[in-house]
């Protein structure tokens, strides 16, 4: 296990100086906001999926298998769509955008501007949407507005200390656990429209976070070296196309661990999670999914604000932990043997733990390796990793469903 403390970073990544503590508080306090506003949208979509497709895409009339003994029984409580049928629609456009985000210009005011306005107008949709393409396109625009929202704020970030990465990764974690419970929580109260328009607050918040909280610099900055060293004025080169294609066998080394963990969580969360279900206890069956995915978003949201305390580089073994699960989870919804649903919540905490720690560590490993003058297309770039995961997961969740669905369901 190569646990550490979280070094002073220290080869070209440097601490801005002359900024004073008010304003280091007002950026770290922004990035957290702006990282919990840009991934809202994005975990509301995923926990409302169940409802939605209950609500818009037909009924979940249980699917009758042939098999038939005494230790099963007839059915089971299937959506003739996966959930991973939401997040495909959620995932796809976000993935289309961060693969072409990083190559084009680079106008974060006019991005922002983007984000904000998809955003507000995808909850709207979702939650107006009369038929099931209207709810599609809002899961389309929620889906952009996040996606060109973290390719342009990780980018961003490279002209901020490395304090404020650890600010917008608890931030997107935060969006997981407070996105996921809020929505189960107002759904004991309201309808699934009334809940996602009380969330047109996020994009609103998210724009004063940008443009009133956040101290943006100059294209130049002074860094320093040392207590006693001299100060130096540079400036942040912009590198051409070539350039950024340049970089990319040398990121794979980041890339490919953090895909393989998204890749294996998202395969839980939306092709196994809905086929779990436990029989008279407390929780339907609709509100055991909710509550799975608060749990998972918990997970997520701690290992993400961790790493300012502790960091761990071997992201490859968090991908090997990451398919244990995918095994245990599996075996379950095809068995049902787990005889406590509170075993099951820690398992899911385990596996939002890995997803997030190997989020914000990727990110932080390559704050120390990279140099100054490639972090921020590399940051940009590396960002499709977890999109690329998410998005083959969602293929693989909706075969897996269907696959399961066909088989009896035991009693457990």
């Amino acid at each position: 296990m190569d646990l550490q403390k979280t070094p002073r970073s220290m080869n070209n990544k440097y601490e801005v100086s002359g900024v004073d503590n008010r304003t280091k508080w007002r950026n770290f306090i922004a990035f957290w906001v702006l990282g919990l506003c840009n991934n809202y949208g994005y975990v509301i979509v995923l926990s409302a999926a169940h409802d939605i497709l209950e609500s818009r895409f037909g009924n979940n009339e249980p699917i009758d298998p042939v098999i038939n003994n005494s230790t099963t029984i007839n059915s089971r409580n299937c959506n003739e769509l996966s959930t991973g049928a939401i997040l495909l629609a959620d995932i796809l456009p976000c993935l289309i955008v961060k693969l072409i985000g990083p190559f084009f210009p680079y106008y974060i005011h006019v991005r922002v501007s983007i984000c904000i306005i998809s955003s507000f107008t995808g909850f709207i949709a979702v939650a107006l949407g009369t038929t099931k393409w209207m709810t599609i396109f809002g899961v389309v625009l929620t889906s952009i507005a996040s996606g060109l929202g973290e390719a342009s704020f990780m980018s961003y970030l490279h002209k901020y200390s490395k304090t404020n990465i650890t600010a917008w990764s608890s931030g997107t974690g935060g969006a997981g656990i407070i996105g996921s419970i809020s929505y189960a929580g107002l759904r004991m109260i309201f309808n699934i429209e009334t809940t996602i328009l009380v969330m047109l607050i996020v994009p609103i918040s998210e724009a004063i976070a940008f443009w009133l909280i956040l101290v943006h610099p100059k294209d130049k900055i002074i860094i320093d070296y040392g207590v006693d060293s001299q100060e130096e004025i540079i400036k942040f080169p912009k590198k051409n196309l070539k350039q950024k294609f340049e970089l990319l066998p040398r990121l794979l080394v980041y890339a490919i661990p953090l895909g393989l963990v998204y890749l294996f969580e998202y395969f839980i969360n939306m092709g196994l999670y809905e086929l779990i279900q436990f029989d008279d206890i407390w929780l339907n069956h609709g509100e055991q999914y909710r509550w799975l995915q608060a749990d998972y978003q918990i997970g997520v949201f701690i290992s993400r604000s961790s790493a300012s305390f502790i960091t761990f580089n071997r992201i490859w073994l968090m991908a090997v932990f990451q398919f244990l699960n995918v095994i245990l989870f599996t075996t379950e919804a095809i068995l049902f043997y787990v005889p406590n649903i509170w075993i099951i919540f820690a398992l899911t905490l385990w596996e939002g733990l890995l997803g997030g720690g190997a989020y914000v560590n990727t990110f932080h490993k390559m704050s120390d390796e990279i140099p100054s003058d490639d972090l921020r297309e590399s940051l940009g770039i590396v960002t499709i990793a977890d999109s690329l995961g998410i998005t083959i997961a969602g293929w693989i969740s909706m075969i897996g469903h269907d696959a399961i669905c066909k088989i009896s369901r035991p009693i457990r």
